[in-house]
C-alpha cells in the first residue's frame, strides 16, 4: 500500500519525501538523547575502583589541615592493541557544581594517599596517563583526588572518562554522522560537541559536618552514559 501511494506522487514530491527519510534516519531527535551502544562498538578498558574516601592532610606552607576525597583504581588493557589512556575524572555535586580531579592538589596529598593505601604501585594522574600496553600484567594503578567541596556531601556523582573509544557527535542537540571530516570546515566544527562513553558512579553520604570522617559512604549504583 505504501509503495503504491509513493508511486502515485509527483516526481518532485517523491524525491523530497525520500530525502526527508534519509535525513530522519541519520539524525536522532533530542527526545532520544544518545546512550552507549548495548553491544561494544569500540575499544574498552577494564576498570576497577574503590569507593571514594576522605583524607585530611596538612601540607607544607599551610597552617590548617585540608580535607580531600580520592578514588583509587586499576585500569587494564585487554583489547587487541595498545591504547592511549587519557583519564578524565569529574565530581558532580547535588547543586550542579562540577569539579575536575587533580586540579591544584599539593603533591603531598598524593604521598599521604599512597602511604595510607600501602600501594607502592599507585601513580598520580599525570603519570598514569599515556600508553597502556596489552595484558593483565601491564595494568596500572592510579588515583583521582579532589579537594573537599563541602562537609555535607549528600548525593554526588563521579564520572570516569577515557575508558572507551565510543563517541557520539552532536550538533544543535541532535546526533549526526560525519563520514568525511576533511569536508567539515573549522566554523562547522565549532558547532559540534563530542560525547564520550563515560562511567557514572553515584554515591550518597548521610550525616552533617560534625564528624564527616565517620559518615558511611553508600554506593547508589553505576552505569555507562554518554557525556
Amino acid at each position: 500500500m505504501f509503495r503504491s501511494y509513493f508511486r502515485s506522487l509527483p516526481l518532485w514530491v517523491a524525491l523530497a519525501f525520500s530525502t526527508a527519510l534519509v535525513v530522519a534516519t541519520a539524525v536522532r531527535p533530542v527526545s532520544a538523547f544518545p546512550k552507549p551502544s548495548v553491544f561494544p562498538i569500540s575499544w574498552e578498558l577494564k576498570f576497577e575502583h574503590s569507593a571514594p574516601k576522605r583524607i585530611v592532610v596538612r601540607t607544607p606552607g599551610t597552617i590548617n589541615p585540608v580535607a580531600y576525597w580520592y578514588m583509587t583504581f586499576t585500569v587494564t588493557n585487554n583489547t587487541s592493541e595498545e591504547q592511549r589512556f587519557l583519564p578524565v575524572f569529574e565530581m558532580l555535586m547535588g547543586d550542579g557544581t562540577v569539579i575536575r580531579s587533580d586540579k591544584e592538589i599539593p603533591a603531598g596529598v598524593f604521598d599521604e594517599v599512597r602511604k595510607r593505601e600501602r600501594r607502592k604501585s599507585l601513580e598520580p594522574m599525570e603519570k598514569i596517563a599515556g600508553r597502556l600496553l596489552i595484558g593483565e600484567d601491564q595494568a596500572r594503578d592510579g588515583v583521582a583526588i579532589w579537594r573537599e567541596p563541602t562537609t555535607r556531601m549528600g548525593t554526588f556523582h563521579i564520572f570516569a572518562g577515557g575508558l572507551s573509544g565510543e563517541t557520539v557527535i552532536m550538533k544543535e542537540g541532535q546526533e549526526i554522522q560525519i563520514k568525511d571530516w576533511t569536508k567539515v570546515t573549522d566554523a562547522e566544527k565549532k558547532k559540534l560537541t563530542t560525547l564520550r562513553k563515560t562511567l557514572d558512579m553515584t554515591y550518597q553520604i548521610p550525616g552533617d559536618e560534625i564528624k564527616p570522617e565517620e559518615d558511611a559512604i553508600n554506593s547508589q549504583g553505576e552505569e555507562w552514559v554518554m557525556r
